[in-house]
């Protein structure tokens, strides 16, 4: 964390503590429905932090809320040390805020929308210029930098709004699904972004469903799901949960299962051994990766048993999911689109 940003008191750079929203429908036998119910989260400063959960879970809602954006019913919410209830204006002199689509005007150029940015947050026109330059610099834009946005790819018009929303340097920045709709040079282009914010001393907020995504980039992941966080620790250790490592064998024909599975059997320590009759795919959890994989291939040659494929496989975020929530990251049985109700200063 650079020198310039002080470190909050409580040692979070944003900190929820049984957050709750409620929404009510319209109409006499209008049903109350809590987009967050009790949501706690704990960022810890200078790093990225990965928010996710399937469609409906709460991931907007909340960013909304610690960005000041909706008024929350119940619970505790600081960010950058700050209450966000008692103290949004500051609150927000703090924060920056990129949105799921990039918030920048095509008919400009990338200098002139960050020189406009500039402006509005009062930093005057030679302010706005030296500070658009610093930024074009640091996201890669200087080459691209008097171009209409219209021509710019997906990657870059990214990074032009997450760009605008650094105008103020500021403690946290929340993303909200930074990477939607964008092809993988154009993901790979913000996440090199994301990283050097991060190495600057910025701390992010991340909130995505590409699994892939948080694994690379989130140091530390909560999963949020019907409006509750219902785990919170490192990538590695959420997959930990899930079970160690996996061998796999894929047979050449179908009449090899059995036997396949008699070799695997031998190396998972009286684990299951799952067998899948439609993909002919034979596979346990076992311990030793290595001694495991040597001895079911040895074993497999010995028997002359032909196989189609042989490997090792980690459990993945995909699978912390499906444990944890019963579903994948695109099924949900909420909605997340909550009107905007902008917090009073």
């Amino acid at each position: 964390m650079s020198e310039n940003r002080p470190r909050p008191a409580s040692g979070y750079a944003v900190l929820a503590e049984g957050v709750v929203k409620r929404y009510r429908g319209r109409g006499k036998e209008a049903v109350e429905k809590r987009a967050l119910d009790g949501f706690d989260l704990a960022v810890r400063p200078g790093a990225v932090h990965g928010l996710l959960g399937p469609n409906g879970a709460g991931k907007t809602t909340a960013v909304r809320v610690l960005a000041t954006l909706l008024r929350y019913d119940e619970g505790r919410a600081e960010v950058a040390g700050l209450d966000v209830r008692r103290e949004p204006r500051r609150v927000r002199s703090r924060i920056g805020l990129a949105g799921q689509y990039a918030a920048v005007d095509e008919g400009l150029t990338g200098r002139q929308n960050l020189e406009m940015f500039g402006r509005l947050f009062h930093l005057g026109n030679r302010g706005a210029r030296l500070r658009a330059g610093e930024l074009l610099e640091r996201f890669g834009l200087v080459e691209a930098a008097d171009r209409s946005a219209q021509e710019y790819s997906g990657g870059m018009r990214r990074r032009l709004d997450l760009a605008s929303s650094m105008i103020l340097s500021p403690d946290v920045l929340f993303l909200d699904e930074p990477t939607t709709g964008l092809d993988p040079r154009g993901r790979g282009e913000v996440w090199n972004a994301v990283r050097a914010l991060v190495a600057d001393g910025t701390t992010v907020l991340l909130t995505t469903q590409y699994l892939d995504e948080a694994d690379r980039l989130a140091s530390h992941i909560t999963v949020i799901d019907r409006g509750r966080a219902i785990a919170d620790d490192t990538p590695d250790a959420l997959k930990n949960r899930v079970g160690g490592d996996r061998i796999e064998v894929v047979a050449a024909e179908e009449g090899d299962l059995a036997a396949v599975a008699k070799a695997v059997d031998r190396v998972a320590g009286g684990g299951l051994v799952l067998t899948d009759d439609t993909t002919r795919r034979v596979h346990a959890q076992v311990a030793d990766r290595v001694a495991a994989l040597t001895e079911v291939a040895r074993s497999l040659q010995d028997d002359g048993i032909v196989v189609e494929d042989i490997g090792l496989r980690r459990p993945s975020l995909d699978d912390v999911f499906l444990r944890l929530t019963g579903h994948g990251t695109d099924q949900g049985t909420e909605t997340d689109d909550a009107p905007v109700e902008v917090a009073a200063a």
